[in-house]
């Protein structure tokens, strides 16, 4: 007779004939406390009138699962310090190594985790019936913040006259990848400060605290604030990229600022302090500052109409607005909002490359991880031919596009600091590599998340949101077609712009006979004229492949170049990840991106 036990408290079983007093019992690992003697070495457990044996109630060990990606360096990445030093900036490398070890640990994980789970909320309206226009956001979305700050990872490098700069800032943006949607008001904050400065008397007052390494949240007039956050406003509607058909009006005042009416479809995180955007004034298209709050303390009207239910990332809101007569100042001169806003948007494509390279380096670092401690059919995954084949290829794209966002950073802090060819270079390859790095991550994160199976399909995983993620910064300031155009453009109103690149690609001629084949080829595209939109993808790809190249032969690591060489130039490789050709020097490349723990 097998004896019966009742559940007295979660924690506490006795038998139905024992008396209400304490006896000696033993807890269980799940918890249960029971008599330390039980018949036959059996137990019944009585949960929701469900009786079950002892020898049932251990279903089975877990094993063969991955331990946590937490305890290391992010910041444990050659190509990436390497770059670092090269572009002028190796004396930031204690602090990305400090930033790199925070991202690492499991706390900014969880900040990360956190700010996804629990989506900003709008309220419209306080308790009554006052508009207010606020959104609400968790905790870990202020943590984030606040470390992004506190590191600079905003306009700070505009307030630093150290050479490297903003290379260092780039090098901090791309280890800091916890969560992306936090780096929206840090990248347009960083981006607004060129903008702004075609208003020197706005700058003045503005441009201090928005270079300030402080956090200061809430709506309350920005010049009565310790630090500032920047946003921009420039959809609407009935244009998107084509922002020349922006139809919001701007009526100017007596006392030099104006009104603007209209409707932006597309502004992200609406809780920031101020925000440029675009409108049309008696002069033409225009562009504004805009503040939250107005001087004397009360709300600009700025009405959220609602927040976007978006791919991607659910930590930052990206709202649709509308302008009821919000008061604005002017930021360069009417009829040049275009020209002007465009520093912004230079800016923040290029931190549309470092998020996408950082990317990259997140999926096949985690998918290294995975790789390295779960077996199947007998052996590691790390260990099988062909999932080294598919890691080393995610590493060898991760590195090229590492390498090519450090080379783009170094070109913009030089260009800060008055050097034309690095200005004319950057004119040109960054919409080069704008449009094929931020192309190439949403192909390299599926592959990233395949590696680690259905686990990987998973949100514990963290590999959902990467992948939801990787889109975005191929529409971001300007979609693929939108960048490759401009590539055109720059080509045809500045081609001493070309020729800067074409430089840059000979600096490696001789190296490798691949490379040099592709850059003949590249010349040939750019030497022909005849149908030059239709190519124009085809053309932008090859000499981003060939920029590529050029920095991995020279620069990166010999087997990674060489994969890189023998793949993607000589095409002795296929259309998916995972095809590089034999020989191909595995061991050696795994090792750039499997992480170490503890470090």
């Amino acid at each position: 007779m097998i004896r019966r036990y009742v559940a007295r408290s979660p924690f506490l079983l006795r038998r139905p004939d024992e008396p209400h007093c304490p006896f000696r019992r033993t807890r269980r690992p799940d918890g249960l406390r029971v008599d330390p003697e039980p018949r036959s070495g059996q137990l019944d457990r009585v949960r929701g009138g469900l009786t079950r044996s002892r020898s049932s109630a251990v279903t089975h060990e877990v094993f063969n699962q991955v331990p946590p990606l937490a305890g290391y360096d992010v910041a444990d990445d050659a190509a990436l310090l390497a770059g670092l030093d090269r572009e002028g900036a190796g004396w930031a490398a204690a602090e990305v190594h400090e930033l790199g070890r925070l991202a690492g640990t499991a706390e900014a994980q969880e900040w990360g985790r956190l700010a996804n789970e629990h989506p900003p909320v709008l309220r419209t309206h306080d308790r009554y019936g006052h508009r207010i226009d606020e959104v609400e956001f968790h905790p870990a979305w202020h943590d984030l913040l606040r470390t992004a700050v506190a590191h600079g990872l905003h306009a700070a490098p505009w307030a630093d006259g150290r050479p490297g700069a903003h290379v260092a800032r780039a090098a901090k943006f791309y280890v800091w990848r916890v969560d992306a949607g936090h780096g929206c008001p840090i990248s347009m904050t960083y981006a607004a400060v060129p903008a702004l400065r075609h208003a020197p008397e706005l700058a003045a007052h503005y441009e201090p605290l928005l270079t300030r390494t402080g956090y200061d949240p809430g709506l309350r007039a920005p010049l009565t604030k310790t630090a500032l956050l920047a946003g921009m406003s420039m959809t609407e509607k009935q244009g998107g990229s084509d922002v020349r058909a922006n139809t919001t009006r701007a009526e100017p005042g007596s006392d030099g600022s104006y009104r603007l009416t209209g409707h932006k479809w597309f502004t992200s995180a609406p809780m920031c302090d101020v925000f440029l955007t675009l409108a049309q004034a008696p002069g033409g298209l225009t562009c504004f500052l805009v503040p939250r709050v107005l001087p004397d303390g009360s709300r600009n009207p700025l009405r959220l109409m609602r927040l976007k239910d978006k791919l991607g990332n659910r930590s930052n809101a990206s709202a649709e607005l509308e302008y009821e007569g919000a008061v604005a100042w002017r930021v360069g001169a009417e009829g040049r909002g275009v020209r002007t806003i465009i520093e912004m948007v230079n800016m923040t494509r290029l931190d549309c490359v470092i998020g996408a390279a950082a990317g990259m380096r997140q999926g096949v670092t985690t998918a290294a991880h995975h790789a390295a401690h779960r077996s199947a059919f007998g052996a590691y995954l790390a260990d099988q031919p062909l999932m080294r084949n598919v890691l080393a290829d995610l590493a060898v794209e991760s590195e090229a596009a590492t390498l090519l966002m450090t080379r783009l950073a170094g070109a913009a802090d030089r260009s800060v600091r008055g050097d034309a060819a690095e200005t004319a270079f950057k004119r040109l390859a960054l919409a080069v590599g704008k449009y094929w790095v931020c192309k190439r991550w949403p192909a390299h994160a599926a592959e990233a998340l395949e590696c680690l199976g259905g686990n990987g399909y998973v949100e514990e995983s963290g590999m959902p949101r990467l992948f939801r993620e990787s889109p975005l910064n191929g529409i971001w300031e300007g979609s693929g077609n939108v960048s490759a155009l401009d590539v055109l453009r720059a080509m045809l109103k500045e081609p001493e712009s070309v020729e800067v690149v074409l430089a840059e690609l000979d600096a490696a001629a001789g190296a490798d006979h691949r490379l040099d084949a592709a850059v003949a080829g590249v010349r040939a595209e750019l030497a022909d004229p005849a149908d030059a939109e239709l190519r124009a993808r085809r053309v932008v790809e090859r000499l981003a492949l060939a920029l590529q190249g050029s920095l991995l032969v020279r620069y990166g690591h010999p087997a990674v170049a060489d994969a890189f060489c023998a793949s993607r130039l000589a095409g002795d490789g296929g259309l998916a990840f995972g095809t590089l050709p034999p020989g191909t020097d595995l061991a050696a490349i795994l090792a750039q991106v499997t992480p170490k723990l503890g470090g």
